[in-house]
């Protein structure tokens, strides 16, 4: 049963970090939009800039999410360490990512899980 829930754990982290990639593009597509929808070449500009450095910074903390959830799915030793610190990252994400915080250390924080990860 354990591994059961190892492989939902690995495939809510694709999904919610790939969330967090679609937001991404959402953010950079409407704020760079807005900006070349004004014909002003100052706000395009700013907004290019505005809406690239958010969209990087969701790309940026998405990533690893991508990353520890094929991991996990692998079953790698050092994915098990990096879930479990995006884990406690999560719960300040209310509520889904509070969810996922506490789904995670109820799977990973188990004997049966080391035991897979070794």
């Amino acid at each position: 049963m354990e591994k059961h829930h190892i492989t939902i754990l690995g495939a809510l982290y694709i999904a919610f970090s790939c969330l967090g990639l679609l937001v991404a593009v959402f953010v950079f597509t409407v704020v760079t939009g807005a900006g070349i929808l004004s014909g002003d070449l100052e706000a395009m500009a700013i907004t290019s800039i505005v809406g690239s450095a958010v969209a990087m910074f969701l790309l940026i903390i998405s990533a690893p999410g991508i990353i520890g959830g094929f991991g996990i799915l692998k079953k790698y030793s050092w994915a098990r360490v990096l879930v479990l610190i995006l884990g406690a990252l999560n719960l300040l994400n209310i509520p889904f990512g509070t969810i996922l915080g506490v789904y995670t250390f109820w799977v990973l924080l188990n004997e049966e899980a080391a035991k897979e990860f070794t």
